[in-house]
């Protein structure tokens, strides 16, 4: 049952007590559980990464994590810069690796491409995209739209099907998988475990890939809301460029953020949708903390619920047909 006022201040938290149990259990998670040396940390100059990466260096010691930035062709120019500048505020190894050259080799950028010339047959070079999904603050089920800018700067808009979609997005992710392929190669090169970068919204709402950015050995903060890993930041004074970023994906050519792709609305207001799903607050005590009615309120209600169900799969184990008992698993 709830049990006092929903709003922001429901997620607020003792920040020095939740880092010491974090780098704690980071600790005994390196030494008994995955037997590694040390961590590696994809930083994208994203939150999430900024502050999974800085809790590796509070539990380990800025020699035992190592930085890896990889950007590729549609990738914004602040992503590396900001990644950059977090590796140097704490003092680790990094590199950067542009993957684009292997995307363009197993053709993420033509599959997509090809799907985005079934919608706009004219797209071409110099033409930028995204995807926006529509309908679960109405209380539909959710559509997507295809938004292309002209070199000239004209934005077109126009309903996207699911073919192309599934393509379009079967394309993309072919960025995450490679991320982690390069993530894993210098894990096994330094005997380290990788770290996965989930926040609370993220992971319960099945916003990763499977394989991609959903793989890793630890995910430090799949535990905390989105608000909760800001706070965090500023708590840790990390730059105030990343502790003022505003959520993005990262992964089209256009800017676009996460409520525009996949949520159906921004993060704080998300965050305090799913705390109050979760810890049983009705539509009507949800709808004036976000400021929305009452039933947008249950439409988000039922969102976050369908995606749960409709990611079930992005969270499974592979499944055997018959369990191996010696392994103990």
């Amino acid at each position: 049952m709830a049990a006092r006022k929903l709003d922001a201040k429901v997620l607020e938290m003792d920040n020095d007590r939740v880092i010491e149990h974090i780098v704690t259990r980071l600790r005994s998670i390196l030494s008994k559980d995955v037997g590694r040396r040390g961590f590696i940390c994809a930083m994208s100059g994203g939150i999430d990464s900024s502050v999974s990466s800085a809790l590796c260096v509070k539990a380990l010691g800025k020699d035992k994590v190592y930085g890896l930035m990889l950007p590729e062709k549609d990738s914004s120019g602040f992503s590396t810069a900001r990644g950059r500048q977090l590796a140097e505020h704490l003092g680790i190894k990094y590199e950067v690796f542009d993957i684009a050259p292997a995307l363009e080799g197993i053709g993420c950028y033509k599959w997509r491409d090809d799907a985005i010339r079934k919608v706009f047959p004219e797209y071409g070079e110099g033409w930028k995209n995204k995807i926006v999904i529509s309908g679960g603050l109405e209380g539909q089920i959710n559509h997507f739209q295809l938004v292309v800018q002209t070199p000239s700067g004209e934005m077109k808009q126009e309903r996207l099907g699911l073919k192309e979609y599934l393509q379009i997005v079967a394309a993309t992710n072919h960025k995450q998988r490679i991320r982690k392929t390069v993530e894993y190669f210098h894990a096994d090169r330094l005997n380290y475990a990788v770290i996965g970068t989930p926040n609370r919204l993220e992971y319960d709402q099945g916003f990763f890939v499977k394989n991609g950015d959903g793989s890793a050995d630890v995910k430090p903060i799949a535990h905390l809301y989105k608000s909760q890993v800001y706070a965090l930041a500023r708590h840790m004074k990390l730059p105030p460029e990343i502790c003022n970023a505003t959520p993005t994906t990262d992964t089209y050519s256009l800017a676009q953020g996460q409520d525009e792709f996949y949520f159906a609305l921004p993060y704080a207001q998300m965050d305090l949708a799913l705390y109050a799903l979760n810890n049983g607050y009705s539509a009507e005590e949800l709808a004036p903390a976000i400021g929305i009615t009452p039933q947008q309120a249950a439409n988000v209600f039922r969102d976050i619920e369908a995606k749960r169900r409709a990611t079930r799969y992005m969270h499974l184990k592979p499944v055997l047909v018959e369990p191996v008992t010696e392994l103990n698993l």
